[in-house]
């Protein structure tokens, strides 16, 4: 698979009248080389793989990377760039156009012809191999199971950062290398925040309690949200604001079809809100692209989209945010398989009202 990843870089350059890719994005390094390490960079020319590392990986590249040579950085590394694309006779250069200005200004001193690429990678990683779905089911797994073996925690009286940093402790405990992003444990009106930080805030009687998280599995993230309510007197307001999440929810999910784009499905989350009378309290996008990054392409939301294909994996999480009232978010993962979604997330979306 990673052999292929290149050979598809090459092919693009032949497209592109490129000699070389320069790739410095650590997430696109691992997907095209399978290096797991934090410093490093690669060049690919249309009949060549070269990969750069210091000392402290040189012993680690050669175990992770079968398809490129390897070569160790020594001093500075825009001096180790000029000196190779000078050897390599490369005249036209493409680098990844998200790099940071103070890096391009750098790089200006190449002799070569210096030619952005947007997303070069990132489009490729859109579409996810069954190795890669595998890693991202299994991140899933294990989120799920430290959201069951924390959840009987969740009630009132225990406080938001409690929640999460035992929610962290156990992703930890089922294997998890890292934590893909902070985790989110809102209640009350910190609820009404859809990335509210956990607090020392005890959760209380009445209180919506949005928990968002996620799990780490051979550097492949899951992303997941599930909103609990604390038992109380006159709760037909907050039921009726779950439920209609719960519908938007359900409707975005079963409207998914390969060739449709995924702004329709935003829109239908976002119409079956509105239609409920609250779509002034729902502002952000329906659902992003998981894979290497917990947020990446495609975007799934009334502004940014594309034509929706087989084997892309994404979020499907509309809210409603209500200042004072508390909010609600609930959110899976999809993988589009046989031109309809299927669900990776299967923790339950009833509403759960926790005495």
């Amino acid at each position: 698979m990673i052999q292929s990843r290149k050979k598809d870089i090459q092919r693009i350059l032949g497209l592109k009248g490129l000699d070389a890719f320069l790739i410095t994005n650590m997430k696109n390094i691992r997907y095209l080389t399978g290096f797991t390490g934090s410093s490093g960079f690669a060049i690919i020319t249309r009949d060549r793989g070269l990969f750069f590392t210091d000392f402290r990986y040189q012993e680690q590249s050669k175990k992770e990377i079968k398809d490129f040579e390897i070569a160790i950085e020594k001093g500075k590394r825009i001096k180790l760039i000029r000196s190779f694309v000078k050897k390599l006779g490369i005249k036209k250069l493409g680098f990844e156009k998200s790099i940071s200005y103070e890096f391009y200004e750098l790089l200006k001193g190449v002799p070569a012809a210096l030619l952005p690429q947007k997303n070069l990678v990132e489009d490729m990683r859109k579409i996810k191999s069954e190795e890669e779905i595998g890693s991202i089911k299994e991140a899933v797994r294990r989120a799920e199971g430290a959201f069951l073996k924390i959840k009987p925690r969740i009630k009132p009286g225990a406080k938001e950062r409690e929640i999460a940093l035992r929610l962290e402790e156990q992703l930890k405990k089922a294997g998890c290398g890292n934590i893909p992003f902070d985790i989110i444990v809102a209640s009350g009106k910190n609820s009404s925040m859809p990335h509210a930080r956990p607090t020392e805030k005890k959760i209380e009687k009445g209180d919506f309690v949005i928990i968002d998280w996620g799990g780490e599995a051979n550097g492949y993230c899951s992303d997941m949200t599930r909103t609990l309510l604390m038992n109380c007197k006159d709760l037909d307001k907050k039921i009726r604001v779950y439920n209609t999440v719960n519908y938007a929810r359900q409707k975005a999910i079963k409207s998914i079809r390969e060739g449709l784009k995924t702004q329709e499905t935003d829109s239908t989350a976002r119409n079956a809100i509105k239609k409920a009378g609250y779509g002034e309290f729902f502002g952000h996008g329906t659902g992003h692209g998981v894979g290497l990054d917990v947020h990446e392409y495609p975007h799934v939301s009334w502004n940014k989209g594309e034509k929706i294909r087989n084997n892309m994996v994404f979020t499907v999480e509309p809210g409603i945010y209500i200042p004072e009232l508390g909010g609600v978010r609930i959110e899976d993962m999809v993988l589009v398989r046989n031109g309809k979604a299927e669900l990776l997330t299967g923790l339950s979306r009833e509403l759960e009202i926790v005495k």
